[in-house]
Order: C-alpha cells, then structure tokens, then sequence
C-alpha cells in the first residue's frame, strides 16, 4: 500500500514540475479574503450549513501550495457572486490539532482538494485545473447537473472536445431504471469525466446515429475514438468506464490535456510499464508502434503501459534513479515497491523482456545512493545497498530515521538525533541512522513509511518497531534503553543525560 501512495503521490508532484503555475500578488495592504480558514474547531459548522464546499489541505512549507494560493483566493473571489454558490476553504493540515482532520480525509500530500457536497454527505477528489480561469469552469460545472442533457449538435459538440472522456447517456425516454442507472454514475464519477445524456443519437459526432438506446457511448481522444456498451447495472457500467477511458499507452509530455490521463495511470492497481526516450529521436514511431503492440497483448495480464517523453520526465529519473545515458529505458514497478528495469533497449527487445518479466525472470533494480567511503559523523548514513548490513542483519539496536531533504520537521529533527548519537556515542551496540527517502528505495516488505520523518527501531534481538513518541532527546533516549536488546558491557558507560 505504501508503494501505492508514493507512486500517486509522485504523478502529482510529476504533473506540477511540467505545468507552471501563475503566481499573482495583491497591491492593497488588507485585501478581502476570500477562501474561508477552516480549522478543527469550525470546520464541521462550515461544512454542514452549504451544499458546496471546496476544501484545500495545506502545509505553510510546501511549495505547490504558495504557488496555488493566489490563484485559489482569485477564484474565490469570483465563485463568490456565482449561483448556485461554491464556498472555497483552506485547512493548515501541518497543524498538530488539524492532523486528525486531515487523516479523515485521506490527505497523504499538499496541496490536496476535496469537494465536499450536501452537508457532508458526499466527498471526491478535486481533480481540476489548478490556475484560477481552469478552476472556476471546473467548479461551474461541478456544482450544475451531473449529467448535461444534449439538444442539439452545438450541445454535443460544445461538450464533446477533441482531448478528453466524455460519457453520454442514448435513451429512448430520460427515465426508467437505465436512466437512474447512469445518472447515478454521472453522479459518482462527475469528478472524474463530463456526462451527458440525448434521446436523439443523430445529433452525436461520432458512431451509429440510428439507434435509440439504451447504451452508453464512451467518446475519447486516444485508441478507437468511441465505443459503446448496452449494460446498464451498477457495476457493468463503473467497469466499462473505468476499463474504456484508460489508453493502451499513457502518453506522458508537456501537453497538460494528457495529464488526467497519466494521474489516472498512477492510480491504477496493475504494474506499471514506463517507455522512457527522446521524442525528438527519429526513432520515436518504431518505438511507438512496437509498445503499443506489446502493451495491446499484455493489457488483459494487470500492466498498465506508459510512454514519456525524457524532456518532461526528469522528475521521474530523479525518483527511479534513473540516468539519461540508460534511454530509451523500459522500466516496471509493481505494487510491492519493486522495480525492474531494461536501458538502452531496442524496439524489438520490448516484447521479450516484459514476457520474461511476467515469467519471474528478470531481476529487481534498487535505486540507491553509493555507499558513503567515509561514514564517521554521529547519525550513520544509510543508503539502499546498505541497509541490510547496516539495520536488519547488523545485530545492533539501530534507530533508523527515513527523511526527505526538503521536510521541515526532519530538519527540526536532526540536531536532536545528533545528540541522542552522542549521547551512545561509545556505545558499540547503538546505531543512530538516517536515511534520505527520497534518493533511495526502502523496502516495504520492512518499513511503512508514509510521511517524513518517519522513525523505526531495530533491536539487536531482532524486534523491529515504529518510534512513535515524542520527538525530544530525553523521550528518544529513554525508548532506546527500554527497547534495546541483551545488555552489553558497553551499556555501563554510556553518558546518562537525562
């Protein structure tokens, strides 16, 4: 599940490296603040009194989300005179009081929105422009009719764009169980894709025109271009949507209209198959095409197939590990954290090396920093290639912190680990480590770690446990004495600071 989360959280993080953000500024001193500051306190008043509300969960230190302010506050203030009415709020999620609200809401990263409906009821992931024109025609739509009848051709073809799933309902007559069928899908998914619903196929522009339904057609802009289904329970239609709008390749670039696609990629429960290479190469159709073949015949084995471009893939090599040298690369990441990889791969060598890597015969790549020549400062570096001799076969009691460079909180951290280090300083037996989370893959079958810093201990008799007291020197200290393994002489000397 944590490989889950952190692949998600990277097409996020993915996407904004490649699609800039405005930023604007306020010339009045004291300018009306649009979007709401909700925190624990009146956050369930605020939400229960309006139909309509858009919740940001921030942290002050995240970087998207000072990009994302002045274009949230300027659609704030627009949505504010708009009918019916759409409530933007905030939420500071790296308040201690907040955190719990922010667990509720399933928030793993920053910024993340949710569109909360009916009081409470209902709550979707916001998953819209985040300039403020793309976020105010988002939110219109959001807050009218799930599904928008079609009445002419200027209806379809105003919802029909050439880039994106949109969903239509053909009925003979808009009521019976098919109808409530579907608008109850439009209802679910309306975060997801744009429905509409005709009783007149002729004014659709694409497919049979003849036909008087019931079915649903599913337009995209990738693949066969539409396809139809006449299977209207619950579950055969979230199927056939989910299973349609997803392409045989994901195409991943600097065209934000592939974007939705390539979250929704991320998103998906398969392994996940990466094309990385140079689309100016005069070898991108070779490459293309055979990807295409062999994603077609392994789409039914749980593989989702992506193509990127290397210009907007930089964050992905950063995250993989991955050097420019090694393209075009093919690599895989399965669900349980593991990566297989194949660089400087030729088009026809595709279909061969995922066919061994569905036979279980291709071996897991591991990103990892170099193993440090010199490792003498207090808190012990750990990398990848490492942290099996160095943490779980060590025999030692090992505190192990998993950091990200960027975290504030770790950052508050790290003296204090320091002097908890110097504290067992000439004790053999006790290991104060870090782990830098984001240059090198942890073993998930080991650790859980879902946010930074994240603190396991490994006792020298093998217990492995997650730190999750206060972090202050006397409090880590005392957990490392009470849980270390059989006493050592060594034991005796260490400096007693508390």
């Amino acid at each position: 599940m944590a490989s889950r989360v952190s692949i998600c959280l990277f097409a996020l993080v993915l996407i904004a490296s490649v699609a800039a953000i405005a930023v604007g500024s306020s010339e009045s001193e004291s300018p009306k603040q649009f979007v709401l500051a909700l925190d624990h306190s009146n956050f369930s008043d605020v939400v229960s009194k309006h139909d309509f509300v858009v919740v940001e969960f921030y942290a002050p230190w995240c970087g998207h989300c000072k990009k994302l302010e002045p274009e949230y506050e300027k659609a704030a203030e627009e949505l504010s005179i708009y009918e019916p009415k759409v409530v933007l709020a905030k939420v500071d999620a790296n308040e201690e009081e907040n955190r719990p609200l922010a667990s509720e809401y399933d928030v793993k990263g920053f910024p993340t929105l949710k569109i909360i409906r009916n009081g409470g009821k209902s709550v979707q992931d916001y998953k819209g422009p985040r300039d403020a024109e793309g976020i105010v025609e988002y939110l219109k739509k959001q807050s009218g009719p799930a599904s928008t009848e079609i009445k002419s051709p200027e209806d379809a073809s105003n919802l029909i764009a050439d880039k994106k799933v949109v969903i239509v309902g053909v009925f003979p007559e808009l009521s019976g169980e098919e109808y409530e069928n579907f608008t109850s899908l439009a209802e679910k998914f309306r975060s997801e894709y744009e429905f509409g619903h005709t009783t007149d196929a002729k004014l659709l522009p694409r497919g049979e025109s003849s036909v008087t339904g019931p079915l649903v057609r599913l337009f995209k802009p990738f693949d066969e271009l539409f396809v139809d289904s006449k299977e209207f329970s619950t579950i055969d239609l979230e199927k056939f949507v989910e299973e349609s709008s997803v392409p045989t390749v994901t195409i991943f670039n600097s065209d934000p209209a592939n974007h939705p696609f390539v979250i929704k990629f991320f998103n998906s429960p398969n392994a996940k198959a990466m094309l990385f290479m140079d689309f100016k190469n005069d070898h991108d159709e070779s490459f293309k095409n055979k990807y295409t073949e062999v994603a077609s015949q392994h789409k039914v084995d749980g593989v989702s197939f992506l193509m990127g471009d290397l210009e907007a893939s930089k964050g992905a090599f950063q995250y993989f590990g991955l050097k420019e040298e090694q393209i075009p690369l093919v690599i895989i990441q399965t669900n349980d954290g593991q990566k297989y990889l194949k660089p400087n791969v030729e088009p026809d060598q595709i279909g061969t090396w995922v066919k061994e890597f569905k036979d279980g015969k291709v071996q897991p790549f591991r990103k990892s920093e170099p193993i440090p020549a010199a490792n003498n400062e207090p808190v012990k570096v750990v990398v990848a290639d490492s942290l099996h001799d160095v943490v779980i076969n060590s025999g030692k009691n090992v505190l192990i912190e998993f950091y990200a460079p960027w975290c504030g909180h770790c950052k508050k951290l790290a003296p204090i680990l320091d002097e908890v280090a110097l504290t067992f300083e000439s004790d053999p037996n006790v290991v104060i480590a870090k782990f830098d989370a984001t240059a090198n893959d942890i073993p998930s079958n080991n650790f859980d770690v879902k946010g930074y810093p994240t603190l396991y201990f490994k006792s020298s008799s093998g217990n492995l446990s997650q730190y999750e007291g206060d972090r202050t020197k006397e409090d880590i200290i005392d957990f490392i004495k009470k849980n270390r393994g059989e006493a050592t002489p060594q034991d005796e000397t260490v400096k007693d600071e508390l």
